[in-house]
């Protein structure tokens, strides 16, 4: 007997620094080895369907959007900041991929900058497929770059360059 084991994941970044996984797996048994490629094709077919068909539902979300399913992180109380669950804010207390400066250094340049968060987790998305809390050392560091361009606080990578030195000819 032929053990085959198929699972599917897919990862959503959402606004706020905020994401949502969901993942399915399935084990089947076969008679015969030459069965294998169509009844893996047939369920990865099966399993996407569904992680897609599912993964729909965004559920509870800290600063008060998604489609009002909730996710049981909710405990019907306030805590002064607006979230309604019960913690400090998400971007202050979630785990980070980047260093800790890095963090600080995005969240400072949002809040100075009163920079739109589901932009700039956009941007991320955008730039690198991932949420911004999920970006690496190298992820973030482009981020800020990019960040700093958009506030003015740094040339355009193509005119560092360009830009004689001082008594150079």
């Amino acid at each position: 007997m032929i053990t085959l084991e198929a699972n599917y994941s897919k990862k959503i970044g959402l606004p706020g620094y905020s994401s949502h996984q969901y993942s399915v797996s399935l084990k089947t048994e076969l008679a015969d080895v030459a069965q294998v490629q169509t009844e893996s094709a047939r369920l990865y077919a099966v399993l996407q369907q569904s992680v897609d068909n599912n993964i729909q539902q965004i559920g509870f979300l800290p600063n008060g959007n998604g489609n009002g399913n909730g996710n049981g992180h909710s405990n019907g109380h306030t805590n002064g900041n607006g979230n309604g669950n019960g913690h400090p804010p998400m971007a202050e207390t979630d785990r980070w991929n980047c260093s800790d400066k890095q963090k600080e250094l995005i969240l400072k340049i949002v809040t100075e900058h009163k920079l739109d968060k589901t932009k700039i987790e956009q941007l991320a998305l955008d730039r690198f497929a991932k949420g911004v809390k999920a970006l690496n050392k190298l992820e973030a560091s482009g981020l800020i770059e990019e960040l700093l361009e958009q506030t003015g606080q740094s040339k355009p990578r193509n005119a560092r360059f360009s830009q004689p030195k001082a008594g150079a000819r």
